[in-house]
């Protein structure tokens, strides 16, 4: 069974929902492409209206749909409603802006007139991830139907309930038939989409795995996409930060969603000089979490989203300690029912260790010592993913010198603070490609068409 509910926090299976057969596929596409033929015609103020309606309800609907999101994916309660109130503010964002992102632009040629106007392009396929279930979807929805796209969306198979309570959402908001629609889609159907001619472009945040897979066969069809594929972020910590602040970044930035974010601090580089103030204060920040429900507002430390991603987590510590890597905190399974591991942090890993150039997808930080800033900026480079990192100094000039020279898709100075609708989100390298959010996500899915007014005679 592709979708099932299972509770992370004790593993039981709540409920499944079985793949849509053939028929139920051509019928939601089918509606879906029509729905485009007349929602790209509508005025912005039209489609604002549906989409503002749908952030009303997430506020209205916050209680439910966090818990909702909780029971599925294991996210502590208060991260929960953080990620609806900040779905909300997405689609919000799109229904205010969406007519001055898209507005034509005029151009000056040396002769005639000229503007590049924008327009929608079609049916556009999203595949989501589970880790942010209502988030990734209304980062996909605020720009893309605001631009009068419509949506066909295959969800991680672990949140179905929530997959269906966000399309529920749009339908009491208004939306036409067809406009976003949720699929229960197996692997092969999957496939079939990505073939299918109605289908305009493709947008994923997954796996590296997954987003070559799926961008090889956009590729092959000759379907513009955009990849989010996760990252290693590194988070820099130079001489002269300042650690009260610090400290409690690093433990939001590596644990926040159980440290289960593409753009979480996951490499933890410190010069040498302040490396055992760091690591002393680090480790028992870290190990002061506590684990229980994440239903209880008290709970500290939620459990990882499955059983599976768990095992896969720790046999990655296991294989670093293996290989050579100093386990300085944790890498244990907690004694208790549900998928909870304790906070980790590993140190000495040597190149060669496959914990140099994965990603940990959970409680698990690494530490380097490094000598000074240069060998941090190397370190933070030496890296297959660019997706985000930080930068920690009381000197802004120089926290703005390092961030420039740390390749990837994002840089933090002396914050970690990335959840704002108005921000383009999106690495490079392994990272994948392409934006999300801010002014840059509205456009990945439009044709930008060049319209000259020039009344001259031909050349002769």
């Amino acid at each position: 069974m592709t979708y099932q509910t299972f509770s992370p926090f004790d593993g039981t299976l709540i409920q499944d929902f079985a793949d849509i057969s053939p028929h139920e596929y051509e019928t939601k596409v089918a509606r879906a492409q029509a729905c485009f033929e007349s929602w790209r015609h509508k005025s912005y103020a039209e489609r604002a209206t549906v989409i503002a309606r749908a952030a009303t309800l997430l506020r209205d609907q916050t209680d439910a749909l966090a818990a909702t999101m909780t029971l599925e994916m294991g996210k502590r309660i208060g991260e929960a409603r953080a990620e609806v109130a900040f779905s909300a503010r997405i689609l919000d964002y799109y229904a205010t802006n969406a007519e001055r992102f898209l507005a034509p632009v005029k151009l000056h040629p040396v002769h005639g007139e000229a503007h590049m106007e924008s327009s929608p392009i079609g049916v556009i396929f999203a595949v989501e991830p589970w880790n942010f279930p209502y988030y990734q979807l209304a980062r996909v929805a605020g720009p893309h139907l605001m631009a009068g796209n419509t949506l066909v969306v295959k969800h991680a198979g672990i949140v179905p309930q929530c997959a269906l309570a966000f399309e529920r959402v749009l339908r009491e908001a208004g939306a036409p038939d067809g406009l976003y629609t949720n699929l229960f889609v197996s692997h092969e159907q999957s496939e079939k989409l990505l073939d299918d001619p109605r289908i305009k472009g493709v947008c994923l945040t997954g796996s590296v795995a997954a987003g070559s897979s799926i961008a090889a066969r956009a590729g092959k069809n000759l379907k513009v996409s955009s990849m989010e594929l996760g990252g290693s972020d590194a988070f820099i910590v130079l001489e002269d930060a300042d650690l009260d602040l610090v400290i409690p970044w690093a433990v939001w930035g590596r644990m926040y969603n159980c440290g289960q974010t593409c753009c979480a601090a996951k490499r933890f580089i410190v010069v040498e000089s302040m490396a055992d103030a760091f690591i002393e204060r680090f480790k028992a920040a870290l190990g002061a979490l506590e684990a229980g429900d994440p239903m209880d507002e008290r709970t500290t430390l939620g459990p990882l989203s499955s059983e599976a991603a768990l095992v896969q987590l720790l046999g990655q510590v296991d294989e670093a300690v293996a290989k050579g890597a100093t386990l300085l905190l944790g890498g244990n399974r907690i004694a208790r029912p549900g998928a909870f591991m304790e906070p980790s942090i590993l140190t000495d890993i040597a190149p060669d260790n496959p914990a140099f150039r994965d990603e940990f997808f959970g409680p698990v930080a690494l530490f380097f010592r490094v000598k000074d800033e240069a060998t941090a900026i190397a370190l933070a480079n030496d890296c297959d993913f660019g997706l985000g990192g930080s930068v920690w100094t009381r000197d802004s000039a120089r926290g703005q010198r390092v961030a420039s020279q740390v390749d990837t898709g994002m840089m933090f100075i002396n914050n970690l603070d990335w959840t704002d609708a108005e921000l383009p989100f999106g690495g490079i390298k392994a990272s994948g490609y392409g934006r999300e959010l801010g002014d840059m996500g509205i456009q990945q899915f439009v044709n930008k068409k060049l319209v000259r007014t020039n009344p001259i005679k031909a050349p002769a």
